[in-house]
Formats: structure tokens, C-alpha cells, sequence
């Protein structure tokens, strides 16, 4: 199961997310959301538990709990959706023209 965590400290690193959940049961991974620009927290990340009913307990047990004065938010993910883009791709060329600026 995938988890969804939030408002923790931004100093946090993957690790100590997966060092949140490991007493719950085995955690597959844990990897905090990077802002791509600043290389800093997003404030949000996401757990892997394999086994549900680990995970479900540890959601019941960590949800709106405060760590070093945050209080967190656990939930199950939502899954992710495929989004398409909005450009042509293969099937045949594109004008490169159409994408320069007048």
C-alpha cells in the first residue's frame, strides 16, 4: 500500500520516514517530494508498506500525531492517474515553426 505523508519538518530526509514506519512493519520504500528548483522538502512525501494490514495500522496509529512539534498527516495514497500530454507524439512530423514566438 502506498502511503501519503504531510506536514512534517522539511528537514527531514528519507530516512526518517522510513524510520517513522519501520516499527509497524516492513517498509518497501520511503522518498520525501524535492522542490526541483531549491533541492528542499516539499513537506510531503510517500511510504510503501507491502503488507495492507501493516500499513492500515500504521496510518491509524501515526495520523494527526505531533513529532518534534509538526503535526503530521497520514492517509492512504491516492492512486496515480496517466495523464497524456498535449503534444503529437510519433506518427508523423511536427512543424517546429508552430512553437516559436512571433
Amino acid at each position: 500500500m502506498n502511503i501519503y505523508v504531510a506536514r512534517f519538518d522539511i528537514e527531514w530526509k528519507d530516512k526518517d520516514l522510513e524510520t517513522l514506519f519501520t516499527p509497524f512493519g516492513e517498509v518497501k520504500s520511503a522518498a520525501i517530494e524535492m522542490d526541483a528548483f531549491t533541492d528542499k522538502s516539499r513537506g510531503f512525501g510517500y511510504v510503501e508498506m507491502p503488507n495492507d494490514e501493516q500499513a492500515r495500522t500504521a496510518i491509524a496509529a501515526l495520523d494527526q500525531t505531533t513529532i518534534s512539534s509538526y503535526q503530521i498527516t497520514v492517509q492512504e495514497a491516492e492512486p496515480k492517474e496517466q495523464k497524456q500530454g498535449s503534444y503529437k507524439v510519433g506518427g508523423g512530423s511536427i512543424n517546429p515553426y508552430r512553437f516559436k514566438k512571433n
